[in-house]
């Protein structure tokens, strides 16, 4: 076939697309998917027929498996915003410098998941209107990136904080609604993938309303301690500021002491982050805290640092007054802290760090600790909430009472024959049935760290006495917790979100059942569908076949080919009596431009 011959079959076939197959919501779904803009480019698939090729298929495989571990990575960060604090921390201690690396990461997981979330609708659109997929390159190779970030991400995370899974769990308890939802709005898109096989493959129509039906299910086996009865709700717990933020209690996180015997407050083991030692003792930068006399550590700033590297971006908004006290800042005494909370009325609970090797007090750590309680601080013994677990017996006897604290759950037995009256606790080990069994026998349950309202809200059902929170701010003016519901009203909730949910999956596989059986437009006095003689053209050379001598219309055998690697199907021409009252039947029309 000559080259004008070939060009002049293009034209023919671009004019028929363009006047009998122009749909640009189509072809806007194919150009954003497979940067297929033009109809030529597309083919539709036939019911029965599969909706692409194998390689597609391993495409569209991909994009699913993207799509839901990018969903799961997403929902887990974002759930573990209680713990940013502690994520940033960590890299202010490895790289030197403060920066929001949390916000980052859920921002970019965030964008990730909606470019990937967007990839899937469009492809589900093109299912439903029958067009067989094609992904472009450049969107495998940003599948394959967000992937391959989603599993890294995840890998690392639960390696460093292995307990944050355990708050995605604890989030089923608060979140069971909106996460339900959405499985259920994922299910509608289901039934936009699969209807259009699914009426006639019974395997997989039974397959999806499977998978539905499992999901109107959910809410048998969801348990939230946040669905009570009127009046069966406790009063809220109360709150611990968290490194010296004071409301009822007050708690530094470790009490360290000096070479000369002198507790003090310091939350790192040595003293590079949050003093000025580089300045003052730049051969001892690595040195424990624990090792430096008092005297020396009198010397350092401790307040310096922080207008220097300003890790909440606060430091701006301090007036001159403020700055300078903030910079004269030194290490706070054991003695100092206690004094303050017997002037506040405040109790207090810390943890005790043991002297390392060769440090005097290594042995008489517990013991110089209650010398400073009893004879240097104006604090009453039963405010303090002793932590430590080291020669508990011993100071029990000397000082019965402290109140014991255990950091960690044992029998009620085991727990009061060591004389304690409260646990501090981990959040993620928050269990209403533990929480009652020990209050039960007047053991209190402290829950740390908790500073996300969700979490509070979960707590305060749950029964805990304390928590303790980086957000005093926030947390106390919660005046109940969120989701908080009777039986009753939860069953209602569930009930109208089933038939709500029924009824959009019933319309959305009406609405396509009428599509594919009710479409049909007329064309020459004879039927044709969507799916009929042009909906297969294909571009490139090899897409028109030799199934013809000439361009034009003769009385020999017209030939139409349906595609690259189709065989050609002979149609015999209409009879000349025919063909003479068709062409009487409609005038003639000049050429479309451009075409």
């Amino acid at each position: 076939m000559s080259t004008l011959k070939l060009g002049r079959l293009k034209v023919v076939r671009r004019q028929l697309l363009q006047r009998y197959e122009h749909q640009p919501f189509v072809s806007c779904l194919a150009g954003l998917y497979g940067c297929q803009w033009r109809r030529y480019q597309r083919a539709r698939a036939q019911p029965g027929e599969c909706c692409c090729s194998r390689l597609e298929c391993s495409s569209f495989g991909l994009l699913l498996t993207t799509f839901f571990l990018t969903l799961v990575f997403l929902y887990f960060w974002s759930e573990a915003q209680n713990d940013y604090s502690d994520f940033d921390w960590f890299n202010f201690g490895t790289l030197g410098f403060w920066f929001p690396w949390a916000v980052v990461l859920l921002v970019v997981a965030a964008a990730l998941f909606t470019y990937i979330a967007l990839l899937l609708v469009l492809a589900v659109c093109l299912l439903s209107e029958g067009q067989r997929l094609y992904l472009h390159w450049s969107h495998k190779i940003g599948i394959l990136v967000t992937l391959t970030f989603s599993i890294s991400a995840t890998a690392v995370l639960s390696d460093l904080w292995s307990k944050e899974w355990k708050t995605l769990l604890l989030s089923f308890q608060v979140g069971q609604f909106p996460y339900c939802t959405g499985m259920r709005s994922f299910s509608k898109l289901l039934g936009l993938i699969s209807v259009h096989t699914a009426v006639r493959q019974v395997a997989i129509l039974g397959s999806f309303l499977a998978v539905v039906f499992a999901l109107f299910l959910v809410p048998l086996g969801m348990y939230s301690p946040c669905i009570k009865e009127e009046g069966t709700l406790g009063p809220a717990p109360i709150l611990i500021g968290h490194r010296g933020a004071p409301m009822t209690f007050t708690r530094p996180k470790f009490l360290p002491h000096s070479y000369d015997g002198v507790p003090f407050l310091m939350h790192d083991g040595t003293l590079r982050r949050t003093t000025n030692v580089r300045e003052v003792f730049p051969n001892r930068t690595d040195t424990p805290a624990a090792m430096f006399t008092w005297a020396e550590l009198e010397a350092l700033s401790a307040g310096a640092w922080f207008l220097r590297r300003d890790p909440f971006g606060t430091a701006s908004a301090l007036d001159p007054e403020e700055r300078a006290w903030v910079e004269n800042q030194t290490v706070p005494t054991l003695k100092d802290f206690l004094d303050l909370a017997a002037q506040h009325r405040r109790l207090v609970i810390f943890d005790l760090r043991r002297p390392p090797q060769g440090h005097p007090y290594r042995d008489t750590w517990i013991t110089r600790t209650l010398e400073v309680i009893h004879n240097e601080s104006s604090i009453s013994s039963g405010q303090v909430l002793w932590l430590p677990a080291d020669q508990r017996e011993l100071v029990q006897e000397l000082d019965p009472e402290l109140q014991q604290t255990s950091g960690g759950q044992a029998s009620v037995e085991e727990l009061q024959e060591e004389h304690i009256v409260r646990l501090n606790l981990h959040y993620s080990s928050m269990s209403q049935e533990q929480i009652s069994k020990y209050a039960s026998v007047n053991i209190s349950t402290n829950l740390y760290v908790i500073s996300q309202p969700w979490l509070f809200s979960l707590a305060w059902c749950a029964g805990a006495q304390s928590v303790t929170t980086n957000a005093l701010h926030l947390l106390k003016s919660l005046h109940k917790p969120i989701f908080l519901m009777t039986p009753h009203e939860y069953s209602v909730m569930w009930i109208l979100t089933d038939i709500v949910s029924a009824i959009l999956i019933a319309a959305v596989f009406i609405f396509h059942w009428w599509r594919e059986r009710g479409l049909p437009f007329w064309s020459g006095g004879r039927q044709a569908h969507e799916n009929g003689l042009y909906s297969k053209f294909r571009t490139g050379k090899n897409s028109v076949r030799k199934c013809a001598s000439s361009t034009t219309f003769g009385p020999s055998p017209a030939s139409v080919c349906e595609g690259r690697g189709m065989a050609c199907r002979q149609r015999q021409p209409s009879p000349p009596s025919l063909r003479s009252r068709q062409s009487e039947a409609s005038p003639a029309r000049a050429p479309e431009k451009g075409a």
